[in-house]
Protein backbone atom coordinates (compact mmCIF):
# COMPACT_ATOMS: atom_id res chain seq x y z
CA UNK A 1 0.00 0.00 0.00
CA UNK A 2 2.78 2.34 0.58
CA UNK A 3 4.74 1.66 -2.21
CA UNK A 4 1.40 1.95 -4.59
CA UNK A 5 0.70 5.29 -3.02
CA UNK A 6 3.99 6.15 -3.27
CA UNK A 7 3.87 5.61 -7.10
CA UNK A 8 2.07 8.63 -8.25
CA UNK A 9 4.42 11.22 -6.78
CA UNK A 10 7.12 9.75 -8.03
CA UNK A 11 5.55 9.52 -11.16
CA UNK A 12 4.65 13.66 -11.00
CA UNK A 13 8.51 14.13 -10.10
CA UNK A 14 9.72 12.37 -12.91
CA UNK A 15 7.52 14.11 -15.37
CA UNK A 16 8.88 17.41 -13.60
CA UNK A 17 12.14 16.48 -13.75
CA UNK A 18 12.21 15.67 -17.45
CA UNK A 19 10.39 18.96 -18.76
CA UNK A 20 13.24 20.65 -16.59
CA UNK A 21 15.39 18.34 -18.77
CA UNK A 22 13.66 18.93 -22.01
CA UNK A 23 12.89 22.62 -21.69
CA UNK A 24 17.38 23.04 -20.59
CA UNK A 25 18.19 21.23 -24.05
CA UNK A 26 15.86 23.57 -25.91
CA UNK A 27 17.20 26.98 -24.41
CA UNK A 28 20.73 25.16 -24.75
CA UNK A 29 20.02 24.72 -28.31
CA UNK A 30 18.54 28.18 -28.87
CA UNK A 31 21.42 29.80 -27.16
CA UNK A 32 23.47 27.66 -29.43
CA UNK A 33 21.79 28.74 -32.55
CA UNK A 34 22.11 32.19 -31.89
CA UNK A 35 26.35 32.39 -31.14
CA UNK A 36 26.89 30.29 -34.62
CA UNK A 37 24.64 32.83 -36.13
CA UNK A 38 26.76 35.83 -34.83
CA UNK A 39 30.05 34.15 -36.34
CA UNK A 40 28.34 33.01 -39.34
CA UNK A 41 30.44 34.89 -42.07
CA UNK A 42 27.98 34.98 -44.67
CA UNK A 43 24.90 33.25 -46.05
CA UNK A 44 24.36 30.52 -49.24
CA UNK A 45 24.04 32.53 -52.25
CA UNK A 46 25.20 36.32 -49.95
CA UNK A 47 28.05 38.53 -52.02
CA UNK A 48 31.06 38.48 -49.39
CA UNK A 49 30.52 41.57 -46.70
CA UNK A 50 33.26 44.35 -46.91
CA UNK A 51 34.93 45.00 -44.02
CA UNK A 52 33.54 47.66 -41.43
CA UNK A 53 36.73 49.38 -40.82
CA UNK A 54 37.37 51.78 -44.35
CA UNK A 55 41.29 51.98 -45.44
CA UNK A 56 43.28 54.84 -44.47
CA UNK A 57 43.34 57.58 -47.25
CA UNK A 58 45.78 57.72 -49.42
CA UNK A 59 47.82 60.82 -50.46
CA UNK A 60 47.46 62.06 -54.13
CA UNK A 61 50.38 63.47 -54.72
CA UNK A 62 49.64 64.36 -57.95
CA UNK A 63 47.86 67.54 -56.96
CA UNK A 64 48.55 70.38 -55.95
CA UNK A 65 47.41 73.21 -53.58
CA UNK A 66 45.86 75.20 -56.51
CA UNK A 67 47.91 78.74 -56.66
CA UNK A 68 50.82 77.26 -55.70
CA UNK A 69 53.88 76.80 -58.80
CA UNK A 70 55.47 74.00 -59.13
CA UNK A 71 59.78 73.67 -58.33
CA UNK A 72 62.03 73.86 -61.11
CA UNK A 73 63.50 70.88 -62.37
CA UNK A 74 67.03 70.68 -60.78
CA UNK A 75 67.83 68.75 -63.84
CA UNK A 76 68.84 70.92 -67.12
CA UNK A 77 68.77 73.98 -65.07
CA UNK A 78 71.00 77.22 -66.58
CA UNK A 79 73.30 78.00 -64.35
CA UNK A 80 75.79 80.30 -66.49
CA UNK A 81 76.11 84.17 -67.08
CA UNK A 82 73.46 85.72 -69.28
CA UNK A 83 75.27 87.44 -71.71
CA UNK A 84 76.35 90.62 -72.16
CA UNK A 85 73.97 93.12 -74.01
CA UNK A 86 74.54 95.00 -77.02
CA UNK A 87 74.55 98.12 -74.89
CA UNK A 88 78.00 97.01 -73.03
CA UNK A 89 79.42 96.79 -76.51
CA UNK A 90 82.03 93.91 -77.32
CA UNK A 91 84.86 92.60 -74.86
CA UNK A 92 87.93 93.80 -75.10
CA UNK A 93 90.84 92.28 -76.95
CA UNK A 94 93.49 90.59 -74.82
CA UNK A 95 96.92 89.73 -76.07
CA UNK A 96 100.30 88.33 -75.28
CA UNK A 97 102.49 89.46 -77.93
CA UNK A 98 103.81 92.89 -77.98
CA UNK A 99 103.55 92.77 -81.43
CA UNK A 100 100.41 93.18 -82.09
CA UNK A 101 100.61 96.21 -80.60
CA UNK A 102 100.88 99.53 -82.69
CA UNK A 103 104.84 100.29 -83.30
CA UNK A 104 104.61 103.70 -81.05
CA UNK A 105 102.96 101.78 -78.26
CA UNK A 106 105.44 99.16 -78.11
CA UNK A 107 108.32 102.17 -78.34
CA UNK A 108 106.59 103.88 -75.02
CA UNK A 109 106.11 101.05 -73.24
CA UNK A 110 110.13 100.12 -73.92
CA UNK A 111 111.06 103.36 -72.64
CA UNK A 112 109.42 102.67 -69.67
CA UNK A 113 110.96 99.57 -68.92
CA UNK A 114 113.96 100.68 -69.65
CA UNK A 115 113.76 103.97 -67.07
CA UNK A 116 112.43 101.36 -64.00
CA UNK A 117 115.14 99.19 -64.83
CA UNK A 118 117.70 101.65 -64.06
CA UNK A 119 116.51 102.31 -60.52
CA UNK A 120 116.45 106.00 -61.14
CA UNK A 121 113.00 107.36 -60.86
CA UNK A 122 113.95 110.87 -62.34
CA UNK A 123 113.96 108.95 -65.69
CA UNK A 124 110.48 108.80 -66.10
CA UNK A 125 110.34 112.39 -65.86
CA UNK A 126 110.51 112.74 -69.85
CA UNK A 127 107.67 110.37 -70.45
CA UNK A 128 105.20 111.45 -67.87
CA UNK A 129 104.22 114.61 -70.17
CA UNK A 130 103.83 117.84 -69.10
CA UNK A 131 100.58 120.25 -69.05
CA UNK A 132 97.19 118.84 -71.03
CA UNK A 133 99.47 116.11 -72.23
CA UNK A 134 101.01 115.02 -69.04
CA UNK A 135 100.09 111.39 -67.65
CA UNK A 136 97.14 111.36 -65.23
CA UNK A 137 98.15 109.46 -61.98
CA UNK A 138 95.91 108.41 -59.20
CA UNK A 139 95.96 111.82 -56.64
CA UNK A 140 98.60 113.70 -58.33
CA UNK A 141 96.13 116.59 -59.45
CA UNK A 142 98.24 119.78 -59.65
CA UNK A 143 101.06 118.30 -57.81
CA UNK A 144 104.82 117.06 -59.37
CA UNK A 145 104.34 113.57 -60.93
CA UNK A 146 107.82 112.36 -59.29
CA UNK A 147 107.08 113.49 -56.06
CA UNK A 148 103.39 111.60 -56.36
CA UNK A 149 104.80 108.33 -57.27
CA UNK A 150 107.65 108.65 -54.58
CA UNK A 151 104.51 108.97 -52.33
CA UNK A 152 103.24 105.36 -53.66
CA UNK A 153 106.11 104.00 -52.72
CA UNK A 154 107.16 101.95 -49.85
CA UNK A 155 110.70 103.40 -50.07
CA UNK A 156 111.20 107.35 -50.19
CA UNK A 157 113.35 106.72 -53.71
CA UNK A 158 110.38 105.31 -55.48
CA UNK A 159 112.20 101.76 -56.18
CA UNK A 160 108.87 99.95 -55.33
CA UNK A 161 107.02 102.04 -57.92
CA UNK A 162 109.89 100.85 -60.17
CA UNK A 163 109.60 97.48 -59.52
CA UNK A 164 105.45 96.81 -59.98
CA UNK A 165 105.76 98.86 -63.38
CA UNK A 166 107.79 96.04 -64.30
CA UNK A 167 106.09 93.68 -63.43
CA UNK A 168 102.90 95.50 -64.59
CA UNK A 169 104.56 95.82 -68.13
CA UNK A 170 105.72 92.12 -68.37
CA UNK A 171 102.15 90.83 -68.18
CA UNK A 172 99.66 90.54 -71.26
CA UNK A 173 97.61 94.26 -72.10
CA UNK A 174 94.38 94.75 -73.68
CA UNK A 175 92.56 96.78 -75.96
CA UNK A 176 90.03 99.08 -74.79
CA UNK A 177 87.63 101.35 -76.32
CA UNK A 178 88.52 100.61 -79.80
CA UNK A 179 87.61 102.86 -82.49
CA UNK A 180 86.99 105.94 -79.57
CA UNK A 181 89.25 108.77 -78.70
CA UNK A 182 89.88 106.79 -75.36
CA UNK A 183 91.34 103.81 -77.08
CA UNK A 184 94.26 102.62 -75.00
CA UNK A 185 96.12 99.70 -74.73
CA UNK A 186 96.37 98.88 -71.26
CA UNK A 187 98.52 96.59 -68.79
CA UNK A 188 98.00 94.51 -66.97
CA UNK A 189 95.01 92.65 -69.02
CA UNK A 190 93.22 91.83 -65.38
CA UNK A 191 92.00 95.43 -65.72
CA UNK A 192 89.91 94.60 -68.28
CA UNK A 193 89.18 90.95 -67.61
CA UNK A 194 86.29 89.34 -65.03
CA UNK A 195 88.09 87.93 -62.45
CA UNK A 196 85.86 84.88 -62.16
CA UNK A 197 87.07 84.05 -65.77
CA UNK A 198 90.62 83.41 -65.15
CA UNK A 199 92.59 80.17 -65.73
CA UNK A 200 95.10 78.99 -63.10
CA UNK A 201 97.68 80.19 -65.68
CA UNK A 202 96.15 83.79 -65.41
CA UNK A 203 96.12 83.71 -62.01
CA UNK A 204 100.11 82.55 -61.82
CA UNK A 205 100.46 85.76 -63.83
CA UNK A 206 98.69 87.70 -61.71
CA UNK A 207 100.18 86.37 -58.55
CA UNK A 208 103.60 87.77 -59.94
CA UNK A 209 102.08 91.52 -58.98
CA UNK A 210 99.86 90.99 -56.65
CA UNK A 211 100.15 88.67 -53.08
CA UNK A 212 97.65 85.57 -52.86
CA UNK A 213 95.86 87.65 -50.40
CA UNK A 214 95.16 90.47 -51.97
CA UNK A 215 94.07 88.30 -54.93
CA UNK A 216 91.53 86.97 -52.47
CA UNK A 217 90.19 90.72 -51.32
CA UNK A 218 89.69 91.04 -56.05
CA UNK A 219 87.61 87.75 -56.46
CA UNK A 220 85.57 89.04 -53.48
CA UNK A 221 84.27 92.29 -54.94
CA UNK A 222 85.28 90.96 -58.42
CA UNK A 223 87.86 93.34 -59.68
CA UNK A 224 91.37 94.18 -60.54
CA UNK A 225 92.27 97.23 -57.97
CA UNK A 226 95.91 97.63 -58.23
CA UNK A 227 98.15 99.49 -60.48
CA UNK A 228 97.50 99.89 -64.30
CA UNK A 229 99.55 101.56 -67.30
CA UNK A 230 97.60 103.31 -70.16
CA UNK A 231 99.32 103.87 -73.63
CA UNK A 232 97.54 105.88 -76.22
CA UNK A 233 97.70 104.43 -79.96
CA UNK A 234 100.21 107.22 -81.00
CA UNK A 235 102.48 106.44 -77.88
CA UNK A 236 101.51 108.76 -75.40
CA UNK A 237 101.73 107.83 -71.41
CA UNK A 238 97.76 108.08 -70.80
CA UNK A 239 97.51 107.10 -67.15
CA UNK A 240 99.23 105.20 -63.88
CA UNK A 241 96.65 104.55 -62.12
CA UNK A 242 95.29 101.84 -59.31
CA UNK A 243 91.94 101.27 -58.01
CA UNK A 244 88.96 100.11 -59.80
Amino acid sequence: MLIAAQTPSRLRLISLLLAGVFAGASLAGMTGSAWALSELQQLPGQAPQQSQTAPPAVKDDSKTTPGLPLPDPLVGKSTSTPPASAADGPPPEIFHDISKAPEPVRKMRQMIVEAAASGDIERLRSLLGTGASQTQITGGEGEDPITTLKGFSGDGDGLEVLAILLDILSTGYAKVDAGTPDEAYVWPYFANKSLATLTPPDKVELLRIVTAGDLADMQEYGNYSFFRVGITPDGKWKFFSGGD
